[in-house]
């Protein structure tokens, strides 16, 4: 069963509104919760590649990552979840699991319902909740894993016209 019905989620996917790569964060995250989430995607057998800058390389531990000096160019992580559906993880901070997906490659249920399982994957494997919020629009989330219903949720309705 899904977790949201595409016809009551497609204003979250609409690029004018959301911008064509949302924002999607776990806050208050640790060293021990970017590991987590590396641990769950080698696990996952979802195709990933590990690149900094053009140079691409081995998945390394979290703590090696988050580490890096502050003139470092900040890596990142693209996990494709289909042949069709990629989210690509940004090492900015170890507080904050910050990760981008692209609306165009989101639209319709069965879509939705790959990312729905991604994020609910990510926020069971933490415990913690995975947000979705509209391009630079920290702080508006408008999905939600919530870690008590154990399913993703909408947090905001259709914009009023």
């Amino acid at each position: 069963m899904s977790d949201l019905l595409w016809d009551d989620v497609q204003h979250c996917f609409d690029l004018d509104e959301m911008g064509s790569l949302p924002d999607v964060r776990v806050p208050d995250a640790s060293v021990e919760d970017w590991q987590a989430v590396l641990d769950l995607i080698s696990a996952s057998g979802w195709k990933c590649r590990y690149s900094e800058g053009e140079v691409v390389m081995p998945v390394p531990r979290a703590e090696a990552v988050l580490s890096r000096p502050a003139d470092a160019e900040c890596p990142d992580l693209r996990v494709w979840l289909t042949p069709d559906v990629l989210v690509i993880f940004r090492f900015y901070a170890p507080e904050e699991i910050d990760f981008d997906v692209d609306l165009r490659e989101l639209q319709g249920q069965e879509r939705l319902d790959v990312f729905c399982g991604f994020l609910r994957a990510v926020g069971r494997r933490l415990g913690k909740p995975v947000l979705m919020e509209p391009e630079g629009d920290c702080g508006h989330p408008v999905l939600r894993f919530d870690v008590e219903a154990d399913q993703v949720v909408l947090l905001a309705g259709p914009p009023v016209s």
